[in-house]
């Protein structure tokens, strides 16, 4: 369950009514494997049982990934890179476990794939100038099936959302503000300060009017959001059927062996 020098995949601190979460996996990009999403589903678990917690920081620890997306080579070694206890909160622990306690993404560089889509998972989102946000799946034989291809078209005009998910092309942190995906744009060196000054800010209301309008907001009931229950069953068909193509083994061998795909579309 651990990782280099045996630090745990995911920190939590807590700063009075925020918990500070960061994903700890800087030699990997911060890539998603399963301690990863256990322990990022434990904390947003715990922050949303505690009532001494309002709100929820998410950050990646250094200054080049916020989150890779999966880790491909746990993937390749066979590793389930889901939680291993509470499955049902999906990839990283967060894409399909909605909370009550606002979360804030303070997106600290590159947040491609799974990255990305655990940004669209949080509630706000405050990017460091040189971040990017992009789904490249369809560069490697893919698709975005972890809330991306459905949450990217409800948060930005979907026309661009189709031209992010059709090319796979990255967009910039400034272009992501222009089109309201991100709420801040900062300085890396003001990242961490300004996410938590907003959270400060979230944290001053009172909690249960907070959770309460989030919850109306998203139509989340029981910890659940039954309004994407259609979503996620075309996403999860969709994905297994293009999983067991030639061309999903075709995109990431090419990737790893650093060379074009040659696409079959079978």
């Amino acid at each position: 369950m651990t990782h280099t020098e045996n630090r745990p995949a995911v920190r939590t601190e807590r700063r009075d009514h925020v918990l500070l979460v960061t994903l700890d996996r800087p030699e990997a990009r911060n890539a998603v494997n399963g301690e990863l999403s256990t322990l990022l589903g434990r904390a947003l678990h715990e922050a949303d049982t505690d009532p001494e917690i309002r709100v929820v920081v998410l950050t990646g620890a250094g200054e080049q990934s916020f989150c890779a997306g999966a880790d491909l080579k746990a993937i390749m070694r066979g590793e389930d890179i889901f939680p291993s206890e509470n499955r049902q909160w999906g990839f990283g622990g967060i894409i399909q476990h909605p909370v009550s306690v606002p979360v804030i993404a303070a997106v600290n560089g590159v947040a491609l794939g799974g990255g990305t889509e655990i940004a669209l998972a949080c509630d706000l989102v405050v990017a460091a100038d040189h971040a990017r946000f992009g789904l490249p799946e369809v560069k490697r034989g893919l698709i975005a099936a972890a809330g991306g291809a459905f949450r990217l078209m409800e948060q930005v005009p979907h026309r661009v959302a189709l031209e992010m998910m059709l090319t796979g092309e990255p967009i910039t942190a400034a272009r992501a503000h222009e089109l309201h995906l991100v709420n801040r744009v900062v300085p890396a060196a003001e990242l961490l300060d300004t996410a938590l000054g907003l959270a400060e800010v979230i944290a001053a209301n009172a909690p249960l009017s907070v959770q309460a309008t989030k919850r109306v907001a998203l139509g989340i009931t029981d910890g659940a959001r039954p309004g994407e229950d259609e979503a996620w069953r075309r996403s999860d068909a969709e994905m297994m059927a293009v999983m067991g193509s030639e061309d999903a083994a075709e995109g990431p061998r090419a990737f790893a062996e650093k060379r074009e795909p040659v696409w079959r579309a079978r």
